[in-house]
């Protein structure tokens, strides 16, 4: 995803008034009379990558119903206990889980009566434990799914599909965003008779999102940027239902330069 935006700025002396105070609110590190002397060029630079993700986390959860609350309780935590059993079992370290929430509520009945009225009935309790996992065993997720299910889960909700360290990816998506703006606010420097351009300020933003598609050996590329490495392989998964797809991982660079002789 690229995202190009320019302004060349010229500060002729006759307009220095207004213009230079623009200019100076945006740009601290230029002064006055740097920007009268001669122009500025801003470049607004979108660099991303995208790779499969390296972790999931979903919330899973037990339920059980019984005349008392107590049997309710009772009978729920048993079901709780199984399953965290079975998640530990498959390999999910204990700071990867998390209880996010225990309920107790009463369980009515509704009875129609004549007349276009009704009626509830408590008839018992709901006794409810959610769990939240997280696992960087991406290709066994759909086996995952299986035996949560199987040991007695009753919701499941997920998978959220994210990169564990996205550092990386941003570094790398700094140097080329920095490379395509060094070079197009060169091509307008030239455009104008200047031989280059020297930086004057730097503003990031970041880019975090999803993409849901299956994941490919596709990958992100454009003219005026490097040729980026190519993708990690996409791992042998078990099958199922579950496509990871790819996560956006990147930056937008605020480059403000100034031509020069």
């Amino acid at each position: 995803m690229n995202i190009r935006k320019y302004c060349v700025i010229f500060a002729a002396a006759a307009a220095i008034g207004h213009a230079s105070l623009a200019l100076a609110q945006q740009a601290p590190t230029a002064s006055i009379s740097e920007m009268a002397s001669t122009p500025l060029v801003r470049v607004n630079i979108g660099e991303s990558l995208r790779t499969p993700p390296d972790e999931a986390s979903m919330t899973v959860g037990t339920q059980a119903k019984a005349s008392t609350a107590t049997e309710a309780v009772a009978a729920n935590k048993v079901k709780t206990e199984k399953l965290l059993a079975t998640i530990r079992a498959a390999g999910i370290r204990e700071r990867d889980i998390q209880t996010q929430g225990i309920q107790l509520q009463p369980d009515y009945r509704w009875d129609n009566e004549p007349g276009g009225r009704g009626r509830q009935t408590l008839i018992g309790y709901v006794a409810s434990n959610s769990v939240q996992i997280k696992t960087r065993n991406i290709d066994t997720l759909t086996s995952l799914l299986d035996a949560l299910t199987t040991a007695g889960a009753d919701t499941v909700y997920g998978p959220n599909f994210a990169i564990a360290d996205p550092g990386p990816l941003r570094r790398e998506a700094r140097v080329r965003a920095m490379a395509r703006g060094q070079a197009e606010a060169l091509e307008y420097a030239r455009n104008n008779d200047y031989s280059s351009v020297r930086l004057l300020s730097v503003e990031e933003g970041v880019s975090y999102r999803g993409i849901e598609v299956i994941v490919t050996g596709s990958r992100v590329s454009n003219a005026s940027a490097p040729p980026p490495p190519p993708p990690p392989p996409a791992p042998e998964r078990d099958g199922g239902i579950v496509a990871p797809g790819q996560l956006e991982t990147g930056v937008t660079l605020n480059l403000l330069y100034r031509m020069e002789r």
